[in-house]
């Protein structure tokens, strides 16, 4: 082929570039009732903008189908339709190119690292008790963006290193990988380097213990007068004297020593598409809207103390709130844990009866609750409140949008090969053959195209963009998109599901049935790695039954 794997953007730069008219005048379908007659389209809308009477000259339509590119779409047809100029795709070449290599799992290892990013997370600087769902929420936003980054190459460092002393059960049993340590004597020497900084600061004043004087205060910081003076944008107006302790130096330390330990010196090495441009890593504070405020006395106080151009990049990512419906007392993040586990023990053994009482169900379950809450935390946009009905059993094994559901179907897909190899070594069916064997001219039902076009060919580009952190116009704080890799996973699990409801995809044993038979298993087994590599950044083992 030599032409590289197909993707969206480019197809689209592609078309757009044919029409010879810089505005993007195309867009993808998605609908599968669209989809039977065209799967890119120029609105009629569009056009007229751009053309004379909405007129695209005849030899600009003829061309589109001989568009060729290193990932665009292999093309068929262009035509004009009531609806505006419309294009479909060569399927069984498109099919070709994209299930010729089997898209794997992203290796985070791979390759020379492309920036660097400091998430700290203060969440977790309090004792574990202290951990509400709403702390939970930016946790897990933390560790999922952490895995997002790290999966297009990005060095990323958590803060804070937790106490090993402390018991963390809770983020153990949510399977959320953070660092932990003591720090030792670079984190003292750097809170010693931040005290004499203190203790030269125009903007500071030192207190003397006596009556009326809160304990551990080392000093006054007036905030206010610094960010008018730099006039800093988008910091709350009722920022003004911070009381600086022992414990705030040794936050920023923290933060320090993750900046100096990150690789980045080369300004050229951050990609702008995640970053501003700099000669220093970014840092994110992904924090809950309760604790922004404490968050921008701390950004502050560091601009302060160390003037140099990474307290400069600093950026809020903030949750919204997490409301939690008819509970008889605040609930803690491991009382919130539990009772969904619950819940779903309780909705399985409903469900499969004796069978979810089995030892070997205790793994499944654990798995399943882990999926439930990373899905009920994350595929909300972050910014927006999230609210946690903890009487609600639908959380669990039931509905379409939950986490269980797509681990159901990730487990329907695992039982199917297995199925299929034990078919092959008994002898029922011959071995999957090579790609460049395989028919692909094979695959025309609606919803195989559906799940090629619509999952297989973005995929890479969901993950891209899920990653993606654009610095904002003016002020300090940004948003992700994190919540598009849970939604594009419920939104294959249904049409997945109802794919593999309609079509029996391990027939009977006729050679004139295998073309077909192994092309769908081909399909399928892309289907499987883009269900893997999701849920991977989300810290999700696959499920092999369920």
């Amino acid at each position: 082929m030599g032409e590289g794997r197909p993707g969206v953007a480019a197809t689209l730069r592609a078309l757009n570039g044919a029409l010879g008219r810089p505005a993007a005048l195309w867009v993808k379908e998605s609908g599968a009732r669209n989809l039977r007659y065209r799967d890119f389209l120029a609105p009629r809308a569009a056009l007229s903008a751009a053309f004379p009477g909405g007129q695209v000259p005849p030899e600009a339509v003829s061309a589109v189908p001989s568009l060729r590119g290193p990932a665009v779409l292999p093309l068929r047809i262009c035509r004009q339709t009531p609806a505006g100029l419309a294009v479909q795709v060569h399927r069984p070449e498109a099919f070709q190119r994209l299930l010729g290599p089997l898209p794997g799992p992203p290796a985070p290892a791979a390759g020379p690292r492309t920036g660097c990013v400091v998430l700290h997370c203060p969440a977790l600087r309090s004792s574990p008790a202290a951990l509400r769902p709403r702390h939970l929420r930016s946790v897990l936003l933390a560790d999922h963006l952490a895995q997002l980054l790290r999966a297009q190459g990005v060095d990323v460092r958590l803060v804070p290193a937790l106490s090993e002393e402390r018991s963390w059960d809770v983020l153990r049993q949510l399977r959320i990988c953070w660092p932990s340590g003591s720090g030792g004597s670079a984190l003292t020497d750097a809170i010693s380097a931040l005290k004499a900084a203190l203790g030269r600061c125009p903007c500071a004043t030192t207190c003397e213990q006596g009556p009326g004087t809160a304990e551990g205060v080392l000093s006054k910081v007036h905030l206010k007068s610094f960010v008018e003076q730099q006039g800093l944008l988008g910091y709350d107006p009722n920022l003004d004297v911070l009381l600086v302790t022992e414990s705030t130096l040794r936050s920023l330390a923290e933060l320090q020593e993750a900046v100096l330990q990150c690789p980045v010196s080369d300004p050229t090495a951050l990609p702008a598409s995640h970053f501003p441009s700099s000669s220093c890593c970014s840092i994110v504070h992904v924090v809950n809207c309760e604790e922004e405020f404490q968050q921008q006395q701390l950004d502050v106080l560091w601009r302060i103390l160390d003037p140099g151009a990474h307290t400069a990049l600093q950026k809020h990512l903030v949750c919204g709130p997490v409301k939690v419906t008819s509970p008889s007392s605040p609930i803690g993040a491991d009382q919130y844990f539990q009772l969904r586990k619950r819940q779903m023990y309780e909705a399985s053994v409903i469900k499969y009866g004796e069978l979810a009482q089995d030892e070997a169900w205790t793994e499944v379950i654990d798995t399943l609750t882990v999926a439930a809450i990373r899905f009920e935390m994350l595929s909300t946009a972050h910014r927006s409140q999230i609210t946690l009905d903890l009487e609600n059993n639908s959380i669990s094994t039931k509905g379409t949008k939950s986490g269980a559901f797509v681990m159901y179907n990730c487990a329907r897909l695992a039982t199917l090969f297995s199925t299929f190899q034990r078919a092959v070594e008994q002898g029922t069916y011959p071995p999957l053959p090579p790609v460049s064997e395989l028919n692909f001219s094979c695959l025309r039902e609606e919803g195989e195209w559906l799940l090629l076009f619509n999952y297989l060919l973005p995929f890479p580009e969901v993950l891209q963009q899920a990653a993606q952190l654009p610095p904002p116009s003016k002020g300090i704080r940004i948003t992700a998109s994190t919540e598009t890799v849970c939604k594009f996973l419920i939104q294959l699990s249904m049409d997945f599901s109802s794919y593999y409801n309609r079509v029996h995809i391990l027939g009977e044993p006729f050679p004139h049935l295998f073309d077909q038979m192994f092309a769908r298993l081909q399909l399928l087994g892309a289907v499987r790695d883009v269900f893997h590599s999701a849920l991977a950044t989300l810290h999700l083992p696959p499920l092999s039954q369920i």
